[in-house]
């Protein structure tokens, strides 16, 4: 089955909705998302929107605490970008009447979260800012944009001078070829590779792996942001404890309820998250058990209805003070690298959100700063592509070269353990040289044949795919910077800083840049 139309986008989260809303007044819509509207990451997101609303904050400090949180590894154009026309857009929905948590006196209720200076976090119905947030967009949407649910894409369709031209996908109707003048990847992040996680289990990086396939650049895969406090009961993760909790005054403790970030950080409870779950990941790996102290919070099931109900569900018993937690997968700095306006290295293919690399979030991202992101550059990208319009003649697609047959591949489970094992919070180099002789090779991964998979079969590749990614960026960086923490490097290397290792074209290369226009000549260098 074929389906035109003028602009495709693959997936339903903030930046999506955010970039449709714009592009229907011009364009005819379509939306693809693998599961429903309502399980994106945006939507489960407890913490708010970090924008500089109050006269004691200021753009400069916004910026420089993005920037001290993911140690400096930036495109720092884009992180101001980020915070300027960020705080502008969010100042425009709070005019237009979207629904933030308020004082009595009609003023911001502004929340703290790690690694902040200020009080600026916006939140809307307490703990549930990315559910409110997305059923506003989605209220907002007209007929003009088409929401296709439970559609996995699996293979970019390329013409034959290299443009992305549309997608291949696969649902209860079987296999579709949408096309379109502009395509755009907004899947998410990558987080359910991993056995603990916050994430849903459909966050299994498709878009990134779907963009390598086809050719596109991949940047900053070895940072993945593990998050402290996912609730951790019968010995998994039930679900994330937002940081907005330890704004409000919960400290992370032992099981005497002795502190354990004192003496560790100045900012204790709200450190950057890279330092917070690192500290937990010690104290569980010496066998004690970690929990978040919440006694000193007045009115905690009014503040975090969506957290209390989590709870309950889990049988924890709120009234004890304790709960449970332990750090887990969270947020995906790196993905398809993509400039201020969401293009890609692949004509007409645009990345937006956490599938993409902006280079905003740095070695790791600062909390809130990624509903913005979705916002700010869904927008960016959105008004360019107005500025564009449609103008593809060339649906001729390019031969298939894939051929080869799939190589052998893990189970999801014992992948997701793999990663967790391997690639987890603490690093070395010989666990990642063994990683790398189990996993597949990019060569093999990018030449097999998709055709005939069914859905979970594709699902699973996707996955190889981006782990394997993964394992090379992370022995390939040879130091500890923000989440990528390495026992056998423990310190952050000045060689290493402002060096982006890039994939592209089944390659990889360490470059003094995260855009190939700012290269001088003999700055990259050819590592396989």
């Amino acid at each position: 089955m074929d389906v035109k139309t003028d602009v495709l986008i693959i997936g339903s989260g903030i930046a999506a909705l955010q970039a449709a809303l714009l592009l229907e007044k011009h364009f005819k819509i379509q939306i693809v998302t693998k599961s429903s509207v309502h399980t994106s990451s945006s939507y489960r997101a407890q913490g708010g929107i970090a924008a500089v609303t109050s006269k004691e904050d200021h753009i400069d400090c916004h910026v420089e605490d993005t920037l001290k949180a993911g140690e400096f590894h930036h495109e720092n154009r884009h992180v101001h970008t980020l915070i300027e026309e960020g705080t502008k857009i969010m100042h425009n929905y709070l005019k237009a009447g979207f629904p933030i948590d308020r004082h009595s006196n009609g003023a911001p209720a502004l929340g703290m979260e790690g690694a902040h200076s200020h009080h600026r976090i916006l939140h809307a119905g307490g703990d549930r800012t990315g559910q409110i947030f997305i059923d506003y967009l989605l209220h907002k949407l007209s007929p003009n944009t088409k929401v296709n649910c439970y559609e996995m894409a699996y293979e970019l369709l390329l013409n034959t001078n290299g443009d992305c031209v549309g997608v291949l996908t696969k649902g209860s109707e079987g296999t579709k070829r949408y096309f379109a003048h502009h395509v755009i990847l907004a899947t998410g992040g990558a987080g359910a590779l991993y056995s603990s996680t916050s994430n849903y289990p459909t966050n299994t990086g498709d878009g990134i792996a779907l963009a390598f396939r086809a050719g596109a650049a991949i940047s900053d895969m070895e940072f993945m942001q593990f998050h402290p406090s996912l609730l951790w009961c019968e010995n998994e993760a039930k679900g994330l404890i937002s940081e907005a909790v330890r704004g409000a005054g919960g400290i992370f403790v032992d099981a005497q309820r002795r502190p354990i970030m004192k003496g560790i950080h100045a900012q204790l409870d709200l450190a950057p998250r890279h330092i917070t779950a690192l500290a937990l990941f010690k104290k569980r790996a010496a066998g004690e058990e970690t929990f978040l102290d919440i006694s000193s919070i007045q009115n905690f099931d009014v503040k975090f209805p969506s957290i209390t109900e989590l709870c309950c569900n889990n049988h924890v018993d709120l009234q004890v003070g304790l709960i449970p937690v332990s750090p887990g997968s969270h947020f995906l700095m790196g993905g398809i690298i993509a400039d201020d306006k969401g293009r890609t290295t692949i004509a007409n293919l645009y990345a937006i959100g956490e599938v993409a690399c902006t280079g905003v979030h740095g070695a790791n991202r600062l909390a809130s700063n990624s509903l913005l992101e979705g916002i700010t550059f869904g927008q960016r990208m959105a008004y360019f592509i107005i500025q564009q319009g449609c103008s593809q003649k060339d649906f001729l697609l390019a031969n298939d070269k894939n051929v080869d047959s799939m190589p052998s591949l893990f189970s999801k489970q014992q992948l997701q353990e793999h990663m967790m094992q391997y690639l987890g919070i603490v690093r070395n180099g010989d666990d990642l040289q063994y990683s790398l002789q189990q996993l597949p090779s990019i060569h093999a991964l990018l030449h097999a044949n998709l055709k005939g998979l069914q859905q979970t079969e594709l699902e699973l590749y996707m996955m190889h795919v981006v782990a394997t990614l993964i394992t090379h960026a992370a022995i390939t960086r040879t130091e500890t910077r923000g989440a990528h923490i390495r026992s056998d490097k423990p310190a952050m290397e000045a060689q290493w800083a402002n060096r982006w290792i890039i994939f592209s074209q089944g390659q990889m290369k360490v470059r003094n840049s995260l855009y190939e226009y700012h290269q001088t000549r003999g700055n990259a260098q050819a590592i396989f």
